[in-house]
């Protein structure tokens, strides 16, 4: 299963199917762009995995699926989706997935591992809100910070709560946040100093430095 990066001549040997894009081909070349630019900026560079914007959260589970059946003896694959809830152990992947209604029917494939779902909790938004330095730089004085959550146990917090506040936060910029149209621009941006408070971004950390 071995391929030519986009990013360099390469060899790819990890794959990891994102939740988001899917709808067109510009909203996958942003989706991708956002997930590169903060892998890059993780320290990545020259070992990048191959992204693959699959859409929805179904289309992800299908197509990382196909492609674990498929995978050869040294692939590393993952899902990277939101974990919708708060994790009681960030560590448990699988089991979490299975408490969550929207992918109770999600069939785990026998040799999957919990190292191979990479999660954002709860949501995009929960990282994004995170760096602070770079939502300052991206929308400007307009962007209202009182109205963002503390900063402290942000994983805890209700995905809807996390991503309204938002909202509500950049309502007077020009540049409003909207979910998938401008989300993946401000992810590009972001910083991992700014993301160590965060439990899930440490864990991603760990396990791409182990398998990349």
């Amino acid at each position: 299963m071995e391929e030519r990066s986009n990013w360099g001549n390469a060899l790819v040997k990890a794959y990891i199917y994102i939740e988001g894009g899917g709808e067109d081909s510009d909203l996958d070349i942003r989706c991708r762009e956002g997930f590169r630019k903060l892998l890059l900026t993780c320290g990545f560079k020259g070992r990048m995995p191959r992204l693959v914007a699959c859409g929805g959260r179904d289309a992800v589970h299908k197509d990382f699926s196909v492609a674990l059946d498929n995978q050869g003896p040294k692939d590393y694959m993952a899902m990277w989706i939101d974990s919708e809830e708060p994790m009681l152990d960030i560590e448990s992947a699988w089991s979490h997935l299975q408490t969550i209604k929207t992918v109770s029917r999600w069939r785990k494939p026998a040799t999957a591992q919990d190292h191979q779902v990479l999660f954002m909790t709860t949501c995009m938004e929960t990282w994004i809100i995170a760096d602070r330095s770079a939502l300052a730089a991206h929308y400007g004085s307009k962007l209202q910070q009182s109205a963002l959550p503390p900063l402290e146990n942000l994983e805890e917090r209700s995905r809807h709560d996390i991503q309204d506040q938002l909202v509500h936060a950049t309502r007077n910029c020009t540049n409003a946040y909207l979910k998938d149209e401008r989300s993946f621009e401000i992810l590009g941006k972001l910083t991992p100093d700014a993301l160590k408070c965060l439990p899930s971004f440490l864990r991603v950390l760990r396990i791409l430095t182990k398998h990349l």
